[in-house]
């Protein structure tokens, strides 16, 4: 066994000072002793006479008898004196033997010291290998691709009206888009323009003048320069007299009205009355009531009659979603008309047989109206009975709705049919539509009318009783949570059925929306500076390389996305009306692509070999290419606390930047010492002091990946890391620390917020998770204001806010990581969450945004994620992912 010279330095002082001790020792404990025995026995002898023997005694050693008493006494005197100073000695080199064990401690905790920092360094050294690879990787990526910097591409837009072309004499076969539109007025970087022309051209009530007006204004497709248009759109009005023959004298007509849409809003008159193409030449038509003659697909559009406020919030309007099965299992109110032209109804006495015989089940099937006045109709259909109120909470109380087709065969849609389906919708009773099988739905061409209808042929009626029975409640709820969906998006208002009409034009043209707009960052400029931070990682833990900051790429499906996904963004999680810079729904390559031919951007696991802790810190690896993320941390006039936690994020890898969300009115003062940690960190002042602006979409934010922190979290590196590899797996999902559940109140009813420990939850707080930047549009957005406004009231619940989104858009629930149940906040003040009143308002608002929403979408889990390896005996050259998680 080798040792150093220090030790063995160390160990020759030690032995020497050892004797020396043990000499000392002996001399002070003898000597005494022997001077004390022999002076004792002289003096005993001389008491009993015996002087001889004294003085044989004594000389022995000593001849004492020349010597006086005095002098003896003297003598003694100089041996306590030597005593002392042997004594003395011995203190003084006892407490140098103390200086010199001290200074070998503290030798040796510098040593420890030392081989921390070489194991840090270490560390540090091999993540800037890392990062040194990664950037090779980078640039030999750059070389593959050996494409130019690309720029968005320039905007196409026409610099002419449209031409003058002489009106068709017949249009035979009848128009399709590949032959009465013009394309080349919509280049697939045009962006859509649409022109509105003035609404007084043509009779309308004031309230469709005004609201189209308004709602065309505030569509992000509406331009007022014509000449750039792609479509032109034209209000027609509503009821039954069209005097047409003005559409020629409209200045950009063309001669045959090409690229025009001509908007019927059925709204007061429920007729099935149409718009003819006769006098409408290449025009689209758009309107509520058409015939089977005159409609043509592919190019006509069947609206919704326009029955909701212009626009606005329309979340409260909604009937609840619980519980599946109401009062009523099916329900009609309606007179069936007295005359018909082409009578292909159903018979109403056996459809009541079928329906009530030998069944506990109730149904309110008011045929003739009675007691209750009916809206006329002039056309051969049934009428409406009494007032909208009134049957709306009828339909508040049914399962089902009954919708008949219209007596006439001739038409495939109808304003009244509509407008039973829209009362149907609103209310949450799930339509059935007998003779749906000869009826055309708004928007069939991109909704999946399945979803939210039930479409009965009119010979199955003996069998209605049966089919409603089999619905099962989830799939009762499924299809009203989809209905509601398709109201509120597309039927609600007149702004929805604006923005829907040319929204289907623009997939029908296979052009994108516009992109969604950022929120601007009013930054504050500070300076930063470097400072001693306390390590928050384990220093023989590498956790990643470290890299420059790497915005995640944007806009890079504008063309694909409708055309994989178009189904999802009509039908489900998505918005059509806005193009985003990333979804967290978009596809993901196989595991093989990435190493035959579309591999670049990826950083697999041993370049693709895999392995264990080593192998797995050196790449991200997962399903998607590299990405960062950013830290957006909301603070309140806690200078001390926020420049700690930003010291804490120094050399954290795969960081993007950090986003401080500045609430307080006062600005940071000019003296804060802002940590520089090797990411910018950004500071954004916030208009108001709204716990709502943790989830503002800020253009500073540049990555899919957001880490929602609070000021005071306390989390490890490796903790952080280990959320971001889960969040990238779970993209759709909250994926965070912190977990709480919704609880039953068993006494009074309703819900309570929760955080004790269980084995299940619902939500994970937004103090520390990751989320998609996605969801932080919706949040600001298309969250209902209600909501942000109970935020802003409390000052509390923007978490569980996020929480409710969330699982309402993916009908999942979030994702735990690690055991972290609390953080600790050393030298923080006391949390309002410590207060008995936060824990009150958060029941009232789990509660509250229970109504809004119509029901609970909070979804339990009992699982929480842990590293793979963790508490696996692996062998001792192996690393495992997390050492500590």
């Amino acid at each position: 066994m080798m040792f150093t010279k220090e030790v063995i330095c160390h160990r020759l002082v030690h032995l020497k000072l050892s004797r020396v001790i043990v000499l000392v020792t002996l001399a002070l404990v003898l000597v005494p002793l022997f001077t004390h025995y022999y002076l004792s026995n002289v003096e005993s002898d001389v008491s009993l006479g015996d002087v001889h023997r004294t003085r044989s005694k004594l000389e022995a050693y000593e001849d004492f008898s020349m010597f006086r008493g005095a002098d003896l006494k003297s003598r003694v005197e100089e041996m306590l004196r030597i005593k002392g100073s042997v004594s003395t000695e011995l203190r003084d080199l006892e407490a140098k033997r103390q200086r010199l064990q001290s200074d070998i401690s503290t030798l040796n905790h510098k040593i420890e010291t030392l081989k921390m920092d070489l194991l840090r360094q270490q560390t540090e050294l091999e993540r800037l290998k890392l990062s040194v690879e990664q950037a090779q990787v980078a640039h030999r990526e750059a070389l593959q691709r050996n494409t130019p910097e690309l720029s968005p591409p320039l905007r196409l837009v026409p610099s002419s009206p449209p031409l003058y072309l002489p009106p068709p004499t017949t249009l035979s076969p009848p128009c399709r888009m590949w032959s009465c539109f013009d394309h080349s007025r919509c280049a697939l970087t045009s962006g859509l323009p649409v022109f509105l022309y003035d609404t007084e051209l043509f009779p309308a009530t004031s309230y469709l003048r005004t609201g189209v007006r308004q709602t065309v204004g505030y569509n992000p497709h509406y331009t007022s320069n014509p000449t750039e248009a792609c479509l032109f759109l034209v209000l027609i009005g509503e009821g039954e007299a069209h005097d047409l023959t003005g559409l020629k004298e409209l200045p950009y007509w063309g001669g045959d009205g090409r690229n025009h849409v001509l908007l019927f809003l059925s709204r007061g008159n429920l007729s099935p009355a149409t718009v003819t193409p006769e006098l409408t030449g290449r025009a689209i038509i758009a309107q509520s009531s058409f015939t089977h003659q005159l409609f043509r697909p592919g190019f006509d559009l069947v609206v919704p009659p326009v029955l909701g406020p212009p626009g606005g919030d329309v979340w409260g309007e909604c009937a609840p979603q619980l519980p599946a099965r109401r009062k009523y299992l099916l329900t009609f109110q309606g007179h069936q008309p007295t005359t018909s032209i082409i009578s292909h109804g159903f018979n109403v006495t056996e459809l009541h047989k079928y329906l009530t015989h030998s069944t506990s089940d109730l149904f309110r099937l008011d045929w003739s109206c009675s007691n209750m006045a009916a809206v006329a109709s002039a056309e051969d259909d049934w009428e409406l009975c009494g007032t909208e109120t009134s049957r709306i909470n009828i339909l508040r109380e049914s399962t089902f709705a009954l919708i008949p087709a219209p007596h006439n065969v001739s038409f495939l849609s109808s304003a009244l049919n509509l407008a039973r389906l829209y009362e149907a919708l609103r209310a949450g009773a799930i339509p059935v539509i007998i003779g749906g099988d000869r009826l055309h739905l708004p928007y069939s061409e991109v909704l999946s009318t399945k979803k939210f209808v039930l479409s009965v042929p009119q010979s199955r009626l003996s069998e209605l009783h049966f089919l409603l029975r089999s619905v099962p409640d989830s799939d009762l709820l499924a299809l009203r949570r989809q209905g509601r969906l398709v109201w509120e998006r597309y039927f609600a208002s007149l702004q929805a059925v604006i923005d829907t009409v040319v929204a289907v034009l623009r997939d029908r043209l296979g052009l994108p929306p516009r992109p969604v707009t950022d929120t601007p960052a009013a930054l504050f400029t500070h300076d930063t500076v470097p400072v001693k931070t306390e390590q928050v990682v384990e220093p023989e833990e590498s956790l990643g390389p470290l890299e420059p900051p790497y915005p995640s790429p944007t806009f890079r499906r504008n063309y694909s996305a409708f055309l994989v996904q178009g189904y999802e963004l009509w039908n489900e999680w998505g918005d059509p009306f806005r193009l985003y810079p990333h979804l967290p729904f978009d596809p993901v390559l196989p595991s093989d692509a990435k190493f035959a031919g579309s591999g670049v951007g990826f950083r697999p696991i041993g370049r693709g070999a895999g392995g264990a802790g080593k192998e797995f810190c050196e790449s991200l690896g997962g399903n998607y290419p590299r990405e960062q993320f950013t830290i957006v941390m909301l603070t309140y006039q806690r200078d001390q606390v926020l420049l700690n936690s930003l010291s804490r994020l120094q050399g954290l890898p795969y960081l993007n930047k950090v986003v401080v969300v500045w609430n307080s009115p006062r600005p940071p003062l000019e003296d804060l010492h802002w940590p520089d940690i090797g990411v910018p960190v950004q500071v954004v002042k916030a208009s108001t002091n709204s716990l709502n602006n943790r989830f503002v979409p800020y253009d500073a934010i540049e990555t899919e990946a957001v880490l929602s922190v609070d000021d005071d979290a306390h989390l490890r590196h490796d903790e952080i890391m280990f959320g971001f590899r889960v969040w990238r797996e779970q993209r759709d999902r909250v994926v965070g620390f912190p977990g709480r559940f919704h609880a039953l109140d068993l006494n009074y009813g309703g819900w309570l917020y929760n955080s004790n420990y269980s084995c299940e939850l619902s939500m994970v707080l937004t103090g520390a998770a990751f989320i998609h930047k996605y969801y932080t549009y919706l949040y600001t957005h298309w969250l209902p204001q209600a909501i942000r406004d109970k935020v802003d009231e409390y000052m509390n619940c923007e978490d569980i806010a996020m929480n409710f989104l969330v699982s309402h858009v993916t009908r999942k629930p979030p994702v735990k990581v690690t055991s972290r149940w609390t953080f600790r906040c050393p030298g923080c003040p006391v949390s309002l969450s410590e207060d008995d009143t936060h824990f009150q308002e958060r029941h009232k608002c789990i509660n509250f945004f229970t109504q809004v929403f119509g029901y609970t979408p909070l979804l339990n889990t009992q699982f929480r994620a842990d590293s793979i390896l963790f508490k696996t005996r692996i062998p001792h050259d192996k690393q495992k992912c997390f050492k500590y998680i």
